[in-house]
């Protein structure tokens, strides 16, 4: 296992999944297009939600790129990890919109798919091991959850996990 480049990915992970939390409490409803454009879906709900928008994918996938930039790591590699994350996320968001589930209800849906694809995808780019894979996607699950509570606690996100 490389500590060093599991804290990196923990970082980007971070970065990826708390800027769009980060830019609506900064920016409110200011340029927050919903990404699904308020459509539904062919079982009446919406394809993912209008907390999901283009804004939060632009922003995330920017910011990603940058961290990464600082790390050293290069802005591509950010910037691939910061797209895939927002997959995951919606990739969750649709999964919980078909169940019928409420938005950040879904302890390992909400935090899974957003960590563990962009760590696959990650492996096009850097000496990922599977170890490295499962020790972040793990860290982040249960560092998303503890944080999740204390944003809410301080009034920066809507509701905790």
């Amino acid at each position: 296992m490389r500590p060093v480049l599991v804290l990196e990915l923990l970082i980007l992970l971070t970065v990826a999944n708390g800027t769009p939390v980060v830019a609506k409490r900064l920016f409110g409803s200011a340029f927050a297009q919903p990404l699904d454009g308020g459509a539904l879906f062919a079982d009446g709900r919406p394809w993912f939600g209008p907390s999901k928008t283009i804004r939060g994918v632009v922003l995330a996938t920017l910011a990603t790129a940058a961290a990464a930039g600082v790390l050293g790591l290069g802005w591509k590699v950010g910037a691939l990890l910061g797209v895939v994350a927002m997959a995951g996320d919606l990739l969750a968001s649709f999964i919980k919109r078909r169940l019928g589930l409420a938005p950040s209800q879904a302890v390992g849906l909400d935090q899974i798919p957003e960590s563990l694809l962009p760590m696959l995808a990650g492996r096009l780019f850097m000496p990922v091991t599977g170890l490295d894979i499962a020790v972040t996607t793990l860290l982040f699950f249960v560092g998303e959850v503890i944080l999740s509570r204390l944003l809410y606690k301080w009034h920066v996100r809507d509701r905790p996990y």
